[in-house]
């Protein structure tokens, strides 16, 4: 348990910083908080750290344990590194179709990789993990990142208080991806609460067939429980192209090479501000390009 208090003194307290040049109009600005700047680089530190931290307070990562989940990647990664550090095994389910540089990481960090294939996404991961549970008990304790309610309350407790001490209570509207659907779930949630006129924003792929790694089309995918649908005061659909698109002039404007699911929430934050005439909205930036080949790719024109 000191080890993992020790690492949770590197998760989170991530800057909110403007975004004022790829975005401009009077009296409606645009924030992000660059969730990179942690362990793992990722939001999913948050998560994760949490995860760990009650399965380890409840005795369930006792007697060399393995972790074990399901991740598009970013997940795995905060998982290992977390693991690392405090002497936690983690096998993890991943699509095979995940980056080559996330794959590269988890091996490094000392993760356990199961591959599923690349056409049954994080779904196919899911039920990967629960056979693998189901078989070996005495060896796994499945986190199921997707159903277990420490994944939102990471976000209620610290993502959600950070936005509003960072905006000095100013924020008007969170904008943000649906994956596992924690960040926009927990953050929402306590947001909502100190002030019930913040308007939540939800984003989701406008296809199944889409190129946001880690997001879900709902109305194709696997639901994850801890989402709940009644919380979005409104949904935007964000095309694959719209996210690229938009990668691309944050580089050049803002001089950040973000992920493309970063990309696409600022897509959704930017459609949003275009309709506003007064506002302070914040997304976040789960995490930057350094993981994405094909992000320096599509921005580079190579």
């Amino acid at each position: 348990m000191l080890r993992l208090q020790a690492v949770g003194r590197q998760i989170g307290n991530t800057p909110l910083v403007p975004l004022n040049k790829i975005f401009q109009k009077k009296e409606v600005s645009i924030y992000a908080k660059w969730e990179w700047m942690q362990l793992g680089g990722s939001v999913k530190a948050r998560p994760a750290f949490n995860i760990m931290y009650q399965a380890a307070q409840e005795g369930l990562l006792n007697g060399r344990k393995h972790l074990l989940d399901a991740s598009s990647g970013n997940t795995a990664i905060a998982y290992a590194a977390i693991g690392a550090q405090a002497n936690i095994p983690v096998t993890i389910c991943l699509p095979e179709n995940a980056s080559k540089e996330r794959k590269a990481i988890l091996k490094a960090l000392g993760a356990e990789l199961i591959y599923t294939s690349q056409f049954g996404s994080t779904d196919e991961a899911q039920l990967k993990a629960l056979e693998l549970k189901n078989e070996q008990p005495e060896k796994y304790f499945y986190a199921d990142q997707y159903a277990n309610d420490n994944n939102w309350k990471a976000h209620f407790e610290n993502t959600g208080p950070e936005i509003w001490r960072q905006s000095m209570g100013e924020v008007t509207h969170f904008v943000a991806g649906l994956g596992t659907t924690g960040t926009f779930t927990g953050t929402g949630r306590r947001l909502k609460e100190l002030r019930k006129e913040t308007q939540l924003i939800s984003l989701q792929p406008d296809s199944p067939m889409h190129g946001l790694e880690g997001w879900k089309h709902m109305e194709t995918a696997i639901v994850p429980k801890i989402f709940d649908a009644q919380l979005a005061d409104q949904n935007l659909d964000i095309s694959t192209n719209e996210a690229y698109d938009c990668l691309k002039m944050t580089a050049r404007k803002e001089g950040i090479i973000l992920s493309p699911s970063s990309a696409a929430n600022l897509a959704g934050a930017i459609r949003l501000a275009e309709t506003l005439e007064k506002g302070v909205l914040v997304t976040v930036f789960p995490d930057n390009g350094d993981k994405y080949s094909e992000a320096l790719e599509i921005i580079s024109g190579t």
